[in-house]
């Protein structure tokens, strides 16, 4: 792995904002650094232990949550002394001390190709970690491994595979730690949130395994006389039977939960399954799927291929061993949809989730839910609030209560919890400043002051935004946030409805009759009433329309999706019925 030289450290809270001139977007070189030494990396380790340690606690039963400072001393000494971080421990065989290795015929290998990608820390801007470049004829070994081994996984009785499941999914959750080190390092996200995504995804597996064995044990009889001109000489029998070789692609900002959400389905269906992690987020994949291995799943059965998109991207999606593809993501998915040719698609491509706000709305309950939904991990989810739409006689009521809220959110690393982290990376960066930089051009107020340092983006919300900014329309996937006042519902719903996108969307009032017939009058997959969109419980439904997906998600349709129906029809020499 690069040896890295340098250590950087978290914009202090004082930081100016911006001047508004073209020239003045943010250049790399203004960022403080200081020489490394081995004090300032233990520290560093000790603090980022410490706080998984405190987040390893929080997440576990209320009855267990007995933290003291000498419980987080104990757990950061284990972490620190025992060995038990990225790469290390049961880990150590996905890590030749340089770069982490990839997945296939239940081996870690490395590439044939020699060469790796970089994985950035959003944080420190310097490479933290290096996945293998694997090549074309990798990726071709991968799915003929694949689809071998799906035949025999498929004769397996449900109830091993869901055995099995239930095996990864108590090994992820007792391995939580150093996974969620991984996403902290590769996708800045908060250590108490990375730590939960670890065990949602373990319950989620679980819960994969437990709902499979119902609805797959269970199939459809029919029989041919309930069709006018039929006697009953003809039994349907139908079941569902498994599509072959998946393929999955899960996002950056949840690599470990996304892609369990698309693992646990196919497996337990009986599919093969093909994982393409994210660059960012791709080590805490490999750590992930390096606890389904020590469950004991097949040799074939699972692969996690690693390399840059632009190589084996197309490779993969256009590949004829292929028989489903289950992306999240961007813009991407528009492109794979048109390449795929005749497989099933299951897409989720990001929103533009409106919320409305009404007159009668209880303002105290929209601002908590504004905040947490646009700003939550830096407003870089899907599902997060990306413009408020709200009556014009409560405007400035609400846009007071959201800016008190706002101005208590902290902001820095995630190591130490920070409610507002850096983006993923510069160019997320560079995006998001420039819709900062059109609204402002066009007259938006700032209720805040735009502040940036490296990738670390103050949360700002933007009030009296018009629908001839970018902001307005344009997914920001950072913590900036757009107020557009609206005089009537109508215009609440068109403004939402004339949006590409149709993931979901929220209203708050307190009549129900109102909030159904604007739920029925939104465009999206699902409308939230009074709460912020969300993706889950994970066994909810979960879509989008127009440019922001194709097909549902969430765990019984997601194993639906990933399987066929077979039909076995019996034709009797003469019609017999049933007497009693």
């Amino acid at each position: 792995m690069e040896v890295i030289d340098t250590a950087f450290v978290a914009p202090p809270p004082s930081l100016q904002p911006h001047s508004w001139l073209k020239s003045s977007l943010y250049k790399p070189n203004s960022q403080l650094s200081f020489p490394t030494s081995s004090s300032s990396s233990s520290s560093s380790s000790s603090s980022s232990a410490r706080a998984l340690a405190v987040a390893c606690s929080a997440a576990a039963p209320k009855k267990l949550r007995r933290v003291s400072v000498e419980a987080v001393l104990l757990a950061e000494k284990a972490l620190t002394e025992v060995g038990i971080m990225a790469g290390s421990g049961v880990f150590e065989e996905i890590f030749d001390g340089e770069v982490f290795k990839y997945y296939v015929d239940g081996e870690w290998r490395k590439s044939s190709s020699g060469k790796s990608v970089a994985i950035v820390n959003p944080t420190t801007r310097k490479t933290q970690y290096r996945v293998q470049a694997c090549t074309q004829e990798e990726v071709n070994k991968a799915i003929d491994l694949a689809k071998v081994a799906q035949k025999s996984w498929a004769r397996t009785p449900l109830w091993k595979r869901a055995e099995l499941l239930h095996r990864a999914a108590a090994i992820l959750k007792e391995h939580k730690a150093p996974i969620a080190e991984c996403l902290v390092k590769e996708i800045a996200k908060p250590a108490k949130d990375a730590v939960t995504e670890v065990v949602r995804s373990g319950d989620l597996v679980s819960y994969t395994a437990e709902e499979g064995v119902r609805i797959l044990g269970e199939g459809k009889f029919l029989v041919s006389d309930s069709f006018p001109g039929n006697e009953r000489s003809k039994y349907c029998l139908t079941s569902k039977i498994p599509l072959g070789v998946i393929l999955a692609i899960p996002p950056f900002n949840y690599p470990v939960n996304l892609a369990v959400s698309k693992i646990g389905p196919a497996l337990i269906a009986g599919n093969a399954l093909v994982l393409k992690p994210p660059t960012q987020g791709a080590v805490a994949a490999l750590h992930m799927v390096h606890c389904f291995h020590l469950a004991g799943f097949p040799k074939g059965l699972i692969s996690c291929i690693t390399g840059k998109g632009s190589e084996i991207g197309d490779f993969l999606t256009m590949h004829p061993g292929i028989n489903c593809i289950s992306f999240t993501g961007g813009d991407t998915g528009v492109a794979i949809s048109k390449k795929a040719g005749m497989v099933p698609l299951q897409m989720e491509l990001g929103g533009k989730d409106a919320c409305i706000v009404l007159e009668d709305a209880d303002l105290d309950l929209v601002a908590s839910n504004i905040v947490k939904g646009g700003f939550s991990y830096s407003g870089q989810r899907c599902t997060a609030v990306k413009v408020v739409l709200v009556m014009e006689s409560v405007a400035d009521a609400l846009v007071e209560k959201v800016n008190a809220k706002v101005a208590k959110l902290s902001v820095g690393a995630p190591e130490e919890d920070s409610d507002i982290t850096p983006v993923v990376s510069e160019s997320s960066a560079n995006f998001i400043e420039g819709l900062v930089v059109d609204a402002k051009e066009k007259g938006a107020t700032f209720c805040q002051e735009y502040k940036r340092e490296g990738n670390l983006i103050w949360p700002l919300l933007l009030d009296h935004v018009r629908p001839d900014m970018r902001i307005a329309w344009e997914e920001p996937f950072g913590p900036v946030l757009p107020v557009i006042r609206i005089s009537s519902v109508d215009e609440g719903i068109h403004h939402c409805n004339a949006s590409n996108f149709g993931l979901q969307g929220c209203v708050f009032t307190k009549d129900i009759n109102k909030a159904i017939m604007i739920s029925d009058a939104m465009e999206t997959g699902t409308v939230q009433i009074n709460s912020a969109p969300a993706r889950g419980p994970d066994h909810f439904p979960f879509q989008g329309i127009k440019d922001s997906g194709i097909g549902s998600q969430g765990i019984t349709n997601s194993i639906n999706m990933m399987t066929k129906i077979k039909s076995t029809v019996i034709n009797l020499p003469s019609p017999t019925y049933t007497m009693g």
